[in-house]
């Protein structure tokens, strides 16, 4: 009962899509063949208002204390980088020997024939 109920609501909404998508198209090329319509006046550009100064803002910021602008110092000479500590070496990874005995072979597919046109004299 499931699978015709489902088929009958395939077989209503697949030429109520296809009739759909017709009307779309009869709108769209009527829409296209309207004669030119007449142009929009363009609009005023409207003014902003200036925004006010706030003048209590500071305009630069105030110096870092001593301790601090210590701390942010970078040296100047090129000093050596430390070295790398060493890893510990790893046991090389090796497969398995392959089997004696030989994979067996996969049947192969059957030739089916194919439609081809008939030789040209």
């Amino acid at each position: 009962m499931v699978p015709s109920n489902t088929c009958s609501i395939l077989f209503v909404i697949i030429p109520l899509s296809s009739l759909s998508s017709i009307t779309t198209s009869h709108a769209a090329r009527g829409l296209l063949q309207l004669p030119s319509l007449p142009k929009i006046p363009s609009l005023p550009q409207p003014t902003m208002p200036q925004l006010p100064k706030i003048p209590n803002l500071p305009t630069a910021l105030p110096p870092l204390p001593s301790t601090i602008a210590s701390l942010l110092t970078f040296p100047t000479t090129n000093t050596p980088l430390p070295s790398l500590p060493t890893l510990p070496s790893v046991p090389k990874m090796t497969l398995p020997p392959l089997p004696a005995n030989p994979l067996p072979n996969m049947p192969s597919l059957p030739n089916i024939p194919t439609l081809s046109p008939p030789p040209s004299n």
